[in-house]
């Protein structure tokens, strides 16, 4: 019954800006940990940004800091990730994901995330 499902991903010219919706289903969002990763075709699955359930505080991978912000909306359900100055390097399928595991943030290790959404593709491109 636990769903995550992510919106909002698109064409956009270098240097533009984009709001993915990871929509939460099934659940209270209040009190769970969740992370952005990212994939490009032929790259491993990479951490982006994570919220902490316990607290909201938000951490960042070295190369988004400044560029990209998670943010959640318990009363909508769902958590965001705003991406600024985009570059045609952040090209890929970006993924939402929830770890029961911890209410912290435990990292970029897929494997600790349970649940995960379909993924919506970001495209960066002149």
């Amino acid at each position: 019954q636990l769903q995550l499902v992510e919106s909002g991903g698109g064409l956009v010219q270098p240097g533009g800006s984009l709001r993915l919706s990871c929509k939460a289903s099934g659940f209270t969002i209040n009190y769970h940990t969740f992370a952005w990763f990212r994939q490009a075709p032929g790259k491993e699955r990479e951490g982006v940004s994570c919220i902490s359930g316990v607290d909201d505080l938000t951490y960042y991978a070295d190369s988004f800091k400044g560029r990209f912000a998670i943010s959640r909306d318990s009363a909508a359900s769902t958590v965001y990730l705003q991406m600024n100055s985009l570059k045609p390097e952040d090209t890929a399928v970006y993924y939402c994901a929830l770890t029961t595991g911890t209410n912290f943030c435990p990292g970029y290790v897929p494997t600790l995330y349970d649940y995960w959404g379909q993924g919506t593709q970001v495209t960066v491109s002149s």
